[in-house]
């Protein structure tokens, strides 16, 4: 295995204990009295879908007299697609990632999925890799799983690739019950125009560790999820340190910050910050940089050797 897919799992069991959200996995959302038990050997398996509030695995009972490994991976993740019509529950899967074909190698089982995969949002990404991965690697001679978007491997949110998962990567107990918890923000978009910001409120399950101006500037970057809203920030701009100092923000980006290549207006990204910050936080002045440096022109018209405060100006009335 790869040191690239030693990191990626790591980096799992850490991200993945939002399972530990409610506190109960297995009995929440879906009427399940108990756990039930998996027997590969006697063809039973245990299908995981989502709650119906979307923030917990559910197991359900499959059985099959199939044996072949790839053609058993195959018929699980049709289960996976569709939710008996008797369990309360959806398909952790969402409506938007495509299935294409799986490859089995050395124990590692290859999901390819179209690029639709990617467009899910981080959280339910990774309850979706946690359904993929506790189901499938029940199946003898699978050890692992590994997604491929289109034919490039998953990349985590830094842009490094997730790499090889197993099932004991997602943590299912309740001993950090409190680790992850659920947040309604208020962030800022450019209206369909790129002339006026636009609100759009969503919830959030997010490590209680992270900051709110971190996750703010995050779900930035993450883009809009309702229609005729435009992103403000690049997709792939890296956040490189956020700071706060008497209720001002310092937020310190890569180079990919100034690649906006949406039509907005030029002050719509830099007050997209500023509004959803003040939205959220106590935070009343935001100071960009860009690699370190504030001496820099964004898009030739707006310099950063500036704090910027509130500016009602560019939101449009509701």
């Amino acid at each position: 295995m790869s040191t690239t897919g030693k990191k990626g799992r790591f980096s799992v069991k850490i991200l993945l204990r939002l399972f530990c959200l409610t506190g109960i996995l297995f009995l929440s959302g879906c009427h399940l009295e108990k756990e039930p038990v998996a027997a590969p050997k006697e063809g039973r398996y245990l299908v995981y879908y989502l709650n119906g509030s979307g923030v917990n695995l559910i197991p359900r009972v499959y059985e099959t007299e199939k044996t072949d490994p790839l053609a058993l991976s195959d018929e699980l993740m049709e289960q996976l697609r569709y939710v008996p019509k008797d369990l309360e529950c959806q398909t952790a899967l969402g409506d938007k990632a495509v299935f294409r074909e799986s490859r089995l190698d050395a124990g590692v089982l290859s999901l390819y999925f179209d690029v639709s995969y990617v467009n899910m949002k981080p959280e339910q990404e990774i309850l979706c890799r946690a359904a993929l991965a506790r189901t499938l690697t029940q199946i003898p001679g699978v050890d692992y799983i590994s997604i491929y978007c289109g034919d490039q491997p998953l990349m985590d949110g830094q842009g490094n690739p997730v790499g090889a998962v197993s099932a004991s990567d997602f943590i299912l107990n309740t001993s950090n019950v409190n680790s992850y918890e659920k947040t309604e923000l208020k962030l800022y978009f450019a209206d369909k125009t790129g002339t006026k910001l636009i609100s759009e409120t969503r919830e959030v399950v997010h490590n209680i560790n992270t900051s709110m101006e971190q996750l703010i500037v995050e779900q930035l970057l993450a883009g809009p999820a309702e229609e005729g809203h435009l992103a403000v920030l690049p997709s792939d701009c890296k956040i490189l340190s956020i700071s706060v100092t008497d209720n001002v923000c310092y937020i310190n980006f890569d180079s990919s910050f100034l690649k906006m290549e949406h039509p907005v207006n030029e002050y719509l990204p830099i007050y997209a910050i500023v509004s959803s910050l003040a939205e959220m936080t106590s935070i009343t002045r935001v100071q960009i940089m860009v690699n370190g440096s504030q001496d820099v022109m964004f898009r030739d018209v707006v310099s950063l050797n500036q704090t910027f405060e509130l500016n009602h100006e560019y939101i449009q009335e509701e």
